[in-house]
């Protein structure tokens, strides 16, 4: 018999039992995914640990001869930081500290000679976004109370104060009426591009800042910030967030894509600005509005559940656009802090999103690794990153979010030391002519955005006209 032949027992296989060993595995795979009881926290927290954990191992900056607060390719040095404010909240709501040690090394290493996530290994890629997520990593740290760095190190609520401070020193009135540009130096690509994150960390940061110092200046500018993102277009009067606009077209292009992300900074921003308002109209009504219009981001059926409408139904996100649902399921958790009569509303979505994340993570060897087409229940998408289990874990974990205190403040509860004029010194002279990037920059940009526009031409129910 050839040794490619089936045996005589293999022929004669009956049918029947064909048909059960395909039943089987189908049944097992569609009870893979991690084990999640929405209302025990011990489950929620072995839930969380795992994809913690199965995060974790994709970090290489804790070996010997590698970079701490760096990821490896192809992950972009903003990621890191993002990652590194997942695992506080992972702490701040487990009370597991095994990565702690991690989390502070890294936060401290990319620092930067002026403290202030000016990093100079990083100058071909660093926008005003990617330094932001650092500086809200540091602010979300000084907020949850996670362990202080030693006195001759930088601290958390200074690190915060040099990353604003940077950035306010950036503020641009030559085009566009005010505004962040995307990129910080104006050799890189997109220095020409006023994109709605960067501004959007920016006013999250001020609004923060605003309520854990009491300092009214930061409320200023967060103001100022939300003034100019409604004035020049990148939020709609009804409340969507879009991509960003052109410096050379005087911010009259404006991209319309909405990403999960976007909503979310502003919704945190909005949330703290209430609080900080001790519960203004003006800021409650702001809150309700984002809210409302993240609806776009939910799948009608199952309900509830959390979809990156710009690429998730496309099979086209890319290694950044996996975590964003990360950041939306982060800052609608801590909204319900900062304006408490939201919980039942963010629960909702929370509840949901976070059962149909859990039977998503049932790739790799493992079994856990988790897909980020949260809609499709148990069927396994096949993709894997951190920023998958990025999206998983804060979704899971912020379950958890009524068992946990409140984010502290410098006068109740807080022990992080601030410095007012952190960072000050800025990364460049703001009265010097800004618009100068080269043909080749502005060629570069044009390429990428008529990129993105090309990419969404076929996906138009999510960009509002």
């Amino acid at each position: 018999m050839p040794a490619h032949s089936p045996s005589n027992h293999q022929k004669m296989r009956p049918a029947w039992l064909s048909t059960i060993i395909i039943f089987l595995v189908s049944i097992s795979q569609l009870c893979a995914g991690l084990e999640l009881d929405l209302d025990d926290p011990d489950s929620i927290k072995a839930a969380a640990g795992q994809a913690a954990f199965d995060m974790i191992k994709y970090y290489d900056g804790n070996i010997t001869g590698r970079i701490p607060g760096n990821l490896p390719d192809p992950y972009y040095w903003w990621q890191c930081g993002a990652m590194f404010g997942s695992l506080l909240d992972y702490y701040y709501y487990t009370g597991d500290a095994q990565y702690n040690d991690l989390v502070t090394e890294g936060l401290l290493f990319q620092v930067g000679p002026s403290n202030d996530y000016m990093t100079p290994n990083q100058t071909k890629t660093t926008g005003n976004d990617d330094q932001g997520f650092w500086g809200m990593s540091a602010m979300s740290a000084a907020e949850q109370k996670f362990p202080d760095p030693p006195e001759d190190k930088p601290q958390w609520l200074a690190l915060a104060q040099a990353v604003f401070n940077t950035q306010a020193l950036r503020w641009d009135t030559q085009y566009c009426g005010g505004g962040l540009r995307w990129q910080v130096f104006t050799f890189n690509t997109g220095y020409d591009y006023k994109n709605t994150i960067s501004n959007g960390v920016f006013f999250n940061l001020a609004a923060r800042l605003a309520r854990y110092t009491g300092n009214q200046t930061y409320a200023d500018w967060a103001e100022k910030a939300w003034d100019w993102t409604t004035d020049v277009g990148l939020m709609s009067p009804d409340f969507h967030f879009f991509d960003g606009a052109h410096t050379t077209l005087n911010c009259n292009d404006t991209n319309r894509q909405q990403w999960t992300y976007n909503a979310g900074v502003y919704l945190l921003g909005a949330a703290s600005m209430y609080n900080f308002t001790e519960g203004s109209d003006k800021w409650r009504n702001r809150v309700d509005n984002i809210f409302n219009q993240t609806s776009i981001f939910y799948s009608p059926n199952p309900p509830n559940v959390m979809v990156e409408v710009a690429c998730e139904p496309y099979g086209t996100c890319d290694t950044d656009n996996f975590s964003f649902k990360a950041y939306l399921a982060r800052w609608m958790a801590a909204t319900t802090k900062m304006a408490p009569y939201m919980y039942d509303r963010v629960m909702e979505k929370i509840r949901a999103s976070a059962a149909a994340a859990a039977l998503q993570c049932s790739g790799g060897a493992s079994g856990t690794l988790c897909g980020i087409k949260w809609s499709d229940g148990a069927k396994y998408d096949g993709t894997t990153g951190v920023g998958q289990q990025m999206s998983a874990l804060e979704m899971m974990q912020s379950l958890l979010i009524s068992r946990v205190a409140a984010p502290v403040t410098e006068k109740a509860g807080g022990t992080s030391k601030g410095d007012p004029s952190a960072g000050s010194a800025g990364t460049f002279d703001p009265t010097l002519p800004q618009d100068t990037i080269g043909k080749r920059d502005r060629i570069g940009a044009g390429v990428l955005t008529t990129l993105v526009l090309v990419s969404g031409a076929s996906s138009a129910w999510w960009m509002i006209s």
